[in-house]
């Protein structure tokens, strides 16, 4: 067997992840790119991914950007078929990308927005790990990490949508390991906690709102999204091996607070 520090090698891992011009995805590609990986920096703007892909270039790290919108299976499609294209197969999927247009009651949102949390928070992950798991088993192996939340154990008020779609990937997740772990595919979740973002600003950005928040946290603090990267790390690398379908939370303590 190699030794432990080996068994985080990911070099020559090809990795997909979405939402990752930024935060927490910018934070886990970067993560993954340094120890080794292709990673494939993807949002819905190209000229987003391409900041993140000169970065990582000029720290003399491996990453390719692709643009996609997750909502549209077309995209999904092209993104996958890309990748292959220019790295020659898929190891590792992060399904980062998440979307919560609106802050209030489950009573007061209508259809559409139902539909447009679902399509992007569970749908798109859905038909990309589809996507991706063809070419997994090529491969003989691979690791799915979807980034569900915290709010999809314990739920918070006016983020209920948001909840349930996070709810619904957990359970995805556990069903695309029960399947798929024949063919040497894992999935397993992360579940972050308030970390600071451009997607939670609404939330740290409200001085009271955050003193309250994080006084109640173990922790006692906001995390950053860096403190996401290692995690991801760990359950993209064989370092992992015998983990799968399962939920690893890093919340600084939310699920364990008052």
């Amino acid at each position: 067997m190699n030794s432990i520090k080996d068994r985080f090698d990911l070099t020559n891992k090809v990795a997909i992840i979405t939402g990752s011009s930024k935060g927490i995805g910018a934070a886990m590609a970067r993560g993954l790119a340094e120890f080794g990986a292709k990673v494939i920096i993807s949002s819905r703007k190209q000229e987003a991914v391409d900041i993140l892909v000169n970065e990582l270039r000029k720290e003399g790290l491996e990453a390719t950007g692709i643009a996609c919108h997750v909502g549209d299976p077309d995209q999904l499609k092209n993104l996958v078929d890309k990748t292959v294209e220019t790295y020659g197969g898929i190891d590792i999927l992060i399904n980062n990308a998440a979307t919560n247009p609106v802050y209030d009651g489950i009573e007061k949102m209508d259809a559409e927005v139902f539909d447009k949390i679902m399509n992007v928070n569970v749908r798109a992950c859905f038909l990309l790990a589809n996507l991706c798991q063809a070419e997994m088993v090529k491969r003989g192996n691979g690791s799915i990490i979807n980034i569900a939340s915290v709010e999809g154990i314990r739920p918070s008020t006016g983020l209920g949508l948001y909840s349930v779609s996070k709810a619904a990937l957990v359970m995805l997740t556990k069903t695309q390991a029960k399947e798929w772990g024949p063919l040497g595919i894992r999935a397993n979740t992360i579940c972050p906690g308030l970390v600071k973002t451009k997607f939670s600003a609404a939330l740290w950005q409200n001085e009271k709102l955050l003193n309250h928040m994080t006084k109640q946290l173990p922790s006692g603090k906001m995390a950053v999204p860096e403190e996401m990267a290692g995690l991801a790390v760990f359950l993209a690398s064989d370092a992992s091996s015998y983990c799968t379908g399962q939920n690893f939370t890093a919340d600084g303590g939310y699920l364990i607070a008052g």
